[in-house]
């Protein structure tokens, strides 16, 4: 077998180009890598160059939409900000089930905290952060501030 280290690429397709560039560079302040209008696609680096790469491809507008997601890892404090930072921007954070929310949630059998929202196009985007805490699957998912009251009684 040959051992896979992580991810390097992924793709969306959006509606509009340049709104999605907008929001990738503006809100949430990806590099733009290159850009192919011929193609109408643009691609950002993610971690710095040569890191990972999101792919942005146009496609025409239809009824039907098709709804792609994609997690983003970063640091916890950038993650725990990141509400505040969001909604600054006009843009609502999600919790696991789409509702609006304050907070990161946490994915108990990771253990991971995240945070998700939509780009202009509703493809569900996800800021994701690694936990160093034992995996509990049987929470399930569970909110910031209770995970860390649990464990801060623990």
């Amino acid at each position: 077998m040959i051992p896979i280290r992580g991810l390097f690429e992924s793709h969306l397709t959006v509606s509009d180009l340049q709104r999605s560039m907008a929001f990738l560079g503006d809100v949430l302040g990806l590099e733009l890598a290159q850009v192919f209008p011929e193609r109408k696609v643009a691609f950002y680096w993610i971690g710095g160059r040569g890191e990972s790469m999101l792919g942005l491809w146009e496609v025409g507008t239809v009824p039907q939409r098709l709804s792609l997601h994609t997690a983003f890892r970063v640091d916890l404090p950038d993650l725990l900000r990141a509400p505040e930072c969001l909604r600054a921007a006009n843009v609502t954070p999600l919790d696991f089930a789409g509702n609006s929310t304050t907070e990161p949630v946490v994915l108990a059998w990771m253990p991971a905290a995240s945070l998700y929202f939509k780009d202009p196009d509703g493809n569900l985007l996800e800021l994701l952060s690694m936990l160093p805490d034992s995996a509990e699957p049987k929470l399930g998912v569970v909110g910031w501030s209770q995970w860390t009251n649990r464990h801060d009684r623990t």
